[in-house]
């Protein structure tokens, strides 16, 4: 296995610094999208020149073992051969119609085919662009206003889902950001993760006016955090008994953590469950810029231009896009993907896991299919006021010592990791040796 170059590289001759210096005077914060910055863990951000299989190489030549993966879309590492072949001859046919293409039929087509809740998919640009679409239509079909999220649960930039939880129970949310008025989430309800006595509540009090329950089912940026089996069940009664749709976030975990997304390994403890409407996006793209939202035909049939629920995007069923999404879903339905993913995966927490205890660190992680998380804590957190309890500045220190060895986490201590199919066990045991060094020395 090739060796990663760990020299550190001098501030005044850093590519790294000098193009952070050039960006941040022409693009806010010197970056595109604010976790890029490094602002929560300090330094200077990597800027990416290439990257290959489990691994990318940063502008001054500095190759790291990724475990950010494009922040999960690259589930099969970076330039798979099959992927890269169908995306170059879709450029070769055309970049862009904004007309309908016989592909994203056939995505639509293997989308359906791999989750059993959606019977109708409209494809989109970007998760945001898909979760803001379902709360659109949500509203839409149901006639009612308020909707339920979860604090800690990232569900895009839109608006109504900028919203975090005030001091009593069932509050309503107040903005998170600036430029959000607060009349634009009078209507988001935001509980506590995993709280059952506090969701029962919310839907005594305003179950009748509630159009849908929104909820990543595995947390993913809050770290990684479950929805617990009885947790889930109770979401899905209640939508139930009181007429609203449970809608899944699976922007993140779809493909990801199983084939049919974490919908399919609840529905393996709760016999028949199926949300009512999902949000996907990374993996379907294989990389590029796109995202889907679907769920029953009932529901789906008041999206424009059947009804009166408007949703459109120029570059939406885009057909490079398409091309790039529909080889990686064909890729990860070979037999064994996910069992052999899992495994990879499962063996990098347990690593981690080792060290830690070995060297009397408090560590605790957690995985599903090829996403995974840890915590700088004694036991696996359960909502986002757990989560806050972790060592932030030691995970920083820790970041950058993974950093300095090659290894590159996400830089922020609330994001989760992923593990491609393209990760050997040769780069698993280089990851976990470079934790291991750093927790013996703290």
């Amino acid at each position: 296995m090739e060796q990663p170059n760990t020299k550190p590289v001098a501030p005044a001759t850093s590519r790294n610094a000098t193009l952070f210096e050039r960006a941040q005077k022409l693009i806010p914060g010197g970056v595109n999208s604010p976790v890029r910055a490094f602002k929560a863990v300090g330094g200077t951000p990597r800027f990416i020149q290439r990257a290959q299989g489990a691994y990318f190489w940063d502008a001054d030549g500095q190759r790291y073992i990724d475990y950010i993966g494009s922040w999960g879309p690259m589930i099969l590492g970076h330039g798979h051969p099959a992927v890269v072949e169908a995306v170059q001859k879709a450029v070769l046919e055309g970049f862009s119609y904004g007309a309908p293409t016989e592909r994203e039929v056939e995505l639509a087509e293997e989308i359906v085919k791999l989750v059993p809740s959606i019977e109708m998919v409209r494809l989109v640009s970007s998760g945001t662009e898909a979760t803001m679409s379902v709360i659109r239509l949500a509203r839409g079909a149901t006639g009612r206003s308020k909707i339920i999220k979860f604090e800690g649960c990232y569900h895009g930039h839109s608006d109504a889902l900028l919203v975090k939880a005030g001091s009593g129970l069932a509050t309503f949310g107040s903005p998170t950001s600036a430029g959000v008025p607060p009349e634009v989430v009078q209507h988001t309800l935001v509980l506590e993760y995993n709280h059952i006595a506090q969701l029962e509540e919310a839907f005594s009090l305003h179950g009748r006016d509630i159009a849908c329950l929104m909820i990543e089912p595995i947390a993913g940026n809050m770290n990684f955090v479950r929805a617990s089996v009885p947790f889930i069940k109770r979401c899905r009664e209640l939508c139930t008994q009181y007429d609203a749709l449970l809608v899944f976030d699976e922007v993140m975990t779809g493909f990801r953590v199983a084939l049919g997304g974490a919908q399919s390994v609840y529905a393996q403890s709760i016999p028949g469950f199926k949300p009512d409407m999902t949000a996907l996006g990374k993996v379907i793209g294989g990389g590029m810029p796109m995202a889907a939202f679907g769920g029953t035909r009932a529901v789906m049939e008041h999206l424009a231009p059947l009804g009166g629920v408007y949703q459109a995007g120029t570059l939406s069923g885009n057909p490079v896009a398409t091309a790039c999404g529909l080889a990686t879903l064909r890729e990860i339905q070979k037999p064994d993907f996910y069992d052999a993913l899992g495994a990879r995966t499962r063996s990098l927490v347990a690593g981690l896991t080792q060290a830690a205890t070995h060297a009397g660190v408090p560590f605790c992680g957690d995985s599903e299919g090829g996403m995974f998380g840890f915590f700088l804590l004694g036991t696996l957190p359960q909502n986002y006021p757990q989560v806050m309890k972790t060592d932030s500045p030691a995970f920083n220190r820790f970041f950058h010592a993974m950093l300095d060895s090659g290894v590159y986490y996400a830089p922020a201590l609330y994001e989760a990791g992923f593990v491609s199919a393209a990760h050997t066990a040769e780069d698993i045991e280089a990851t976990v040796e470079a934790a291991t060094r750093f927790f013996a020395g703290r």
